[in-house]
């Protein structure tokens, strides 16, 4: 049976399992009331002050989260059901069966409430997915009065079909009630006038991004980006400039929300608010935000950086200045991640920061522990040294700022709290700081620094120590070869046997001994 109940990108926030549990515990009372009570009403009168609606006390953005979370529940039973089904466990699948009924008719229900304007095809995707859920009880509650395996076995097939086409309908359904909503909040921030309404649509929006990319797809291609930016040309509006930011930020991690940047100029806006020093340090923390977001090397869709390059002066100075006047670690991080990004992007990038003393100002902040406060903005500082450090202007750059000082203390960098997002930001900080060494040490004065300051030592235990390295093969692949390229300067720094180890053998050879060495060899 195919998974075709939700997008596989929609998620919700990941919680801890009992707080999950008590936050659906509402939602599966109220199923098995209406198990019990067959879908009727408890009153006949039509007072609608008088009903019990579950979603009656919240916000906009409170119902579509509870939407979310009816329709994530859906989602799961249908997937359990057809589990349950492969293995014949009838009673089971029927009730389950009557759960997604009764769940399915609630989250109808509860959405009605909140949404007076519902389309016509909505409705018929209601209606059919009502009906289709009733079918599909019918169905169980036949096959759990008749134990005749082979009538049972005949019916297996058209149940399985049933299952397919409630799934169908209902991740149908739930995209045009996406839609339906994200369509609403654009037209609300378009069309008003008001502060208050434009940052209360704003902020449903931005819920909703964090969703997944699934439903930042629906927003883009509903026309979020270009309702975005006008809101970021309007002076009235300076207030929600960061706000909004943060909202195009995450619609930008999908190709359509870039393919309508593009359309709309938006590299040029940004490079207008970061290079406009009336702007507020959170507006251009926001656009160094949507500017690391759009340049990310991960991103596979690039055609948007044509433009990219007509402004990248402008915005790599405005970066510059920014992490030169961070007043917190956050700021600096958004706005060296962004020069990271842009490094990666072009070489003529590295060149403008030279020129700008950018290395200067990233060495400097490092030593100041409250701006480059975590090991997330090391790894972009690092980053931003490693692909600066193919020029060869960049060694006597480095030497001057003591880099080399910094980039041996980058190489026992370590996570306090075993995060595991931590950990790995740790082991690009060692990867990329020996990296750096490595390219760097063709100037005989970095290498005879490097030296110096007893880095010959720290890459031996490095290769050596898995647990120095947190097992990672790509720090220790970094840890060789700059190894290698400092013992051809210093050859006298090594121990006969780490020369025969891991500078005399194939790369891959000293890898393989590194790779299977146990820690008693240390």
């Amino acid at each position: 049976l195919p998974c075709l109940f939700l997008p596989s990108s929609m998620h919700l926030i990941q919680v801890d399992s009992v707080q999950r549990w008590m936050e659906d515990l509402k939602l599966m009372t109220d199923c098995e009331c209406m198990c019990i009570l067959q879908s009727k009403p408890i009153s006949i009168e039509k007072d609608e002050q008088n009903e019990l609606i579950l979603s009656s006390q919240y916000s906009t953005c409170d119902n579509l989260q509870l939407l979310l979370k009816r329709a994530w529940i859906i989602s799961t039973e249908l997937t359990r059901t057809a589990q349950k089904l492969e293995k014949n466990r009838w009673q089971r699948v029927h009730s389950m069966t009557v759960r997604v009924n009764c769940h399915v008719r609630s989250m109808i229900n509860e959405y009605s409430t909140f949404t007076r304007d519902s389309s016509e095809e909505m409705h018929q995707f209601e209606k059919l997915l009502i009906d289709k859920c009733s079918e599909f009880t019918a169905f169980t509650e036949r096959c759990i009065q008749t134990e005749d395996e082979q009538i049972l076995q005949s019916m297996k097939s058209c149940i399985n079909e049933t299952l397919t086409t409630i799934a169908q309908y209902f991740g149908q359904l739930i995209e045009l009630v996406l839609t339906h909503e994200a369509q609403n909040l654009l037209r609300q921030i378009e069309l008003s006038d008001s502060v208050y309404i434009t940052e209360s649509a704003i902020s449903s929006l931005f819920s909703l991004t964090q969703e997944g990319a699934h439903l930042c797809r629906i927003i883009a291609k509903e026309g979020g980006v270009v309702v975005l930016f006008k809101i970021c040309r309007q002076d009235c509006f300076r207030c929600l400039y960061p706000q909004t930011l943060r909202t195009l930020a995450s619609i930008c991690c999908v190709e359509e929300g870039m393919h309508q940047l593009e359309k709309v100029d938006g590299i040029l806006c940004l490079a207008d608010i970061l290079t406009d020093n009336t702007h507020s340090e959170a507006t251009h923390a926001e656009a160094a935000a949507v500017i690391a977001q759009i340049t990310s090397p991960h991103l596979t869709f690039t055609q948007h950086l044509s433009s990219f390059l007509e402004n990248m002066e402008e915005i790599v100075t405005a970066l510059v200045r920014l992490c030169q006047e961070a007043s917190s670690g956050e700021v600096f991080l958004l706005a060296s991640a962004a020069l990271a990004n842009i490094t990666f992007f072009d070489t003529m990038a590295c060149e403008i920061l030279l020129q700008l003393n950018g290395m200067k100002i990233l060495l400097a902040a490092c030593s100041d522990k409250h701006i480059v406060d975590t090991p997330y903005s090391r790894d972009q500082v690092v980053t931003i040294l490693a692909n600066m450090s193919v020029l060869d202007q960049c060694a006597s750059e480095i030497i001057q700022g003591n880099g080399v000082q910094l980039l041996m203390e980058m190489l026992f960098e370590r996570s306090s709290s075993g995060n595991s997002a931590e950990v790995a930001a740790c082991e690009r900080v060692q990867q990329k700081s020996a990296v750096t060494l490595a390219r760097l040490s063709r100037d005989p004065e970095v290498a005879d620094a490097a030296i110096k300051l007893s880095c010959i030592p720290r890459l031996i235990k490095l290769c050596r120590s898995p647990t120095e390295r947190n097992n990672s093969d790509s720090v220790l692949v970094a840890c060789l070869v700059a190894l290698r390229r400092l013992a051809v300067m210093s050859p006298d720094g090594l121990e006969d046997s780490d020369f025969q180890q891991l500078v005399k053998p194939r790369l891959v050879d000293s890898f393989l001994l590194c790779t299977n060495m146990e820690e008693s060899f240390v």
